[in-house]
């Protein structure tokens, strides 16, 4: 039986940054299996109430454990993330290790290679302690499937993650791990992230290669896609960022070598009185509960107190939300049909047949795409070049952009059309203000700032120019040191120790 100090102490282990466990366990003052056997406590005790990890590699990430610890006494070179924990979300393959896509025909699927930023993470020491829960094949807003069902949000387990990393920021906000990897391609890294309470950002597109496994190496411009961390400090996303960025031979839109370091730029970061903001209430059009603008405003607020110059911009977007909501629609319906031809050759499962419980978002969007005709794309097209002339605008007197990160805060398990202060929206993205940077392929972050009066998390989203990354982790760290959230818990519920 564990003390109630024994279990604090381990707790306070696994709410620890991943920075200062790497440097702990580097110098010696940290066993990397003491670290691990923490987390698998934790997530033991814990991920039933927020079923966060779809696959726990316990019996590995002992293995992996004991042999970091060993290369450490050894004295061996060791690297950045040498004993981390990291936790994998569900669509990244990780060689020997049960990877399901949240789809039923992959349920039992264990690949026999990881996917490249699975390898970097590895070679770099971190030790992967599962696979965390997604909606099938990324498709929904929301984290649920039919292998696993639904992840509940740690700050209220009956309310949704967001999605679709929606596993890996709950298991970071939660505790179960210091770091999580999440995939975006209309927000999945963006929206957990502010619904969870953590902070995940997007590098720039094409700085973190996805591959090798893949029938379609271009998938990733339909929308733009990007891989990257969920963390619970800046620093902590840096280290990781720094590990899985650079190129690959395998992915013909990936990035030269980054030309400078994230961790550099964290720890560098931006001085607030040099720091110019463009805030966007709506990000053109979209509708906002009032507590999530006072929440942000009160965040610039104090921020500007701080010496940061804050103005409201108009970011001049062409037409409709509607009709740009046509081109982020469209380009994932091309993307589907991808998925579907891929899958029919490649595992011999055509997912509009099968009589496996596929989610009817996934049918509904291959059989549009099928549909879709090249004049449609050709339109999307258009749309997103004028998605990024009105971003590229409204970032040209300003050095980052900010805008809410969601219009609203979590909502209930079992809401699936959810409004706004009881206004209707879209129902997978009219709540969700991350969309566009898919279509533009603009970096961009989500930061916590506060609460609502329930106590659910809320988010800022920070935009910075096309190849600003680097700009774009300054200025979270800049934002973090004014206005903290490192110390900041899920409630007693969520394990009943803090």
């Amino acid at each position: 039986m564990i003390s109630s100090d024994d279990m604090k102490d381990l707790t306070d282990l696994c709410y620890t940054s991943a920075t200062t466990l790497a440097a702990e366990i580097r110098n010696g003052e940290r066993s990397p299996v003491a670290v691990v056997d923490a987390f698998l406590e934790r997530i033991e005790r814990v991920n039933p109430e927020i079923n966060a990890y779809v696959t726990v590699c316990a019996e590995s990430a002992r293995d992996a454990a004991q042999e970091a610890e060993r290369a450490v006494e050894r004295g061996d070179d060791l690297g950045p993330l040498h004993g981390v924990p990291v936790a994998i979300k569900d669509l990244n393959r990780v060689a020997g290790v049960r990877t399901t896509f949240g789809s039923p025909p992959f349920a039992n699927y264990v690949p026999d290679q990881d996917d490249v930023v699975v390898s970097r993470l590895r070679e770099a020491g971190a030790i992967i302690l599962g696979k965390t829960n997604t909606p099938e094949f990324g498709r929904k807003t929301k984290t649920d499937n039919p292998v696993f069902g639904a992840s509940g949000n740690p700050w209220d387990p009956s309310r949704t993650t967001g999605g679709s990393s929606g596993g890996s920021a709950a298991a970071v906000a939660a505790g179960l791990a210091p770091i999580a990897l999440g995939s975006d391609a209309a927000g999945s890294i963006r929206i957990p992230s502010s619904a969870c309470g953590v902070f995940g950002i997007l590098p720039d597109f094409g700085r973190v290669s996805a591959g090798p496994v893949r029938s379609d190496a271009f998938q990733e411009t339909l929308p733009y896609t990007f891989h990257g961390p969920i963390a619970r400090t800046v620093a902590d996303a840096a280290l990781m960022l720094e590990v899985i960025a650079g190129p690959d031979t395998a992915d013909p839109t990936a990035l030269p070598e980054p030309t400078g370091s994230y961790r550099e730029a964290a720890d560098a970061r931006v001085e607030l009185d040099e720091l110019r903001i463009g805030y966007s209430p709506d990000f053109g059009d979209f509708v906002i509960s009032d507590a999530v603008s006072a929440t942000v405003e009160s965040a610039l607020d104090d921020l500007s107190a701080a010496g940061a110059t804050v103005e409201e911009v108009d970011i001049p977007f062409e037409g409709s939300w509607e009709e740009r909501h046509d081109a982020i629609e469209w380009v994932l319906q091309s993307r589907y049909v991808g998925l579907y031809e891929n899958l029919k050759r490649d595992a011999d499962v055509d997912l509009l047949t099968t009589d496996e419980p596929i989610t009817p978002e996934v049918r509904s969007r291959i059989r549009a795409g099928l549909d879709l005709d090249t004049s449609t794309l050709a339109a999307a097209r258009r749309r997103r070049t004028a998605v990024y002339d009105a971003i590229v605008t409204g970032l040209e007197d300003v050095d980052v952009l900010v805008t809410p990160t969601l219009g609203r805060t979590a909502f209930s398990l079992d809401v699936d059309s959810p409004t706004v202060d009881g206004e209707p929206v879209h129902r997978m993205h009219g709540w969700t203000l991350t969309w566009p940077l898919n279509l533009s392929g603009h970096p961009a972050a989500s930061i916590p700032v506060g609460f609502d009066d329930t106590g659910l998390p809320i988010g800022m989203q920070v935009i910075g120019d096309r190849l600003g990354d680097r700009d774009v982790v300054s200025t979270s760290a800049a934002i973090e040191e004014a206005i903290p959230w490192e110390e900041t818990y899920p409630p007693e519920a969520i394990g009943g120790d803090r």
